[in-house]
C-alpha cells in the first residue's frame, strides 16, 4: 500500500502526457522551452515548500499510501512527482487555452470576411 500515492501520481503525469501528445498543447508542440518551464515550475515550487518547511508551516502527512521515502525533513519524494503534475497540468491547460483563444479569434475573422 505503501506505493498507491506514488502510483496514483505516475498514472496522472501519464494522463498528462497522453493529452499532451495527442492535442499537442506543451511539450509537443515545443520540447525545449517546454524543459525549461517545467523545470523553473518545480525549482519554485520545492523552494516554496522548503521554505514553508522552514517556517513550521508545512508538515509531512503520515498516511499508509506513502512510500517513507523523504528528500529532506518534511519533504517526501512524492511531493516533487505532486509538484511536477501539478506545473505540466498548467503547462496543458495554457496550451488549450491559447489554442482555443486563437481558434475563437480565427473563427471571427473568417465571419466578417463571409459577411463582406
Amino acid at each position: 500500500m505503501g506505493l498507491l500515492y506514488l502510483l496514483a501520481l505516475l498514472v496522472s503525469i501519464t494522463g498528462m502526457v497522453v493529452l499532451d501528445r495527442r492535442f499537442t498543447l506543451f511539450f509537443f508542440r515545443d520540447a525545449r522551452r517546454a524543459s525549461i518551464v517545467l523545470v523553473a515550475g518545480l525549482v519554485f515550487f520545492v523552494g516554496w515548500d522548503l521554505a514553508g518547511i522552514g517556517l513550521g508551516i508545512f508538515f509531512r502527512g503520515e498516511t499508509s499510501f506513502m512510500t517513507g521515502l523523504q528528500l529532506a525533513p518534511e519533504l517526501p519524494v512524492e511531493e516533487i512527482f505532486f509538484l511536477t503534475l501539478l506545473c505540466y497540468l498548467a503547462m496543458n491547460l495554457f496550451g488549450f487555452l491559447t489554442r482555443a483563444s486563437a481558434g475563437q479569434a480565427g473563427r471571427g475573422t473568417r465571419r466578417e470576411a463571409v459577411r463582406s
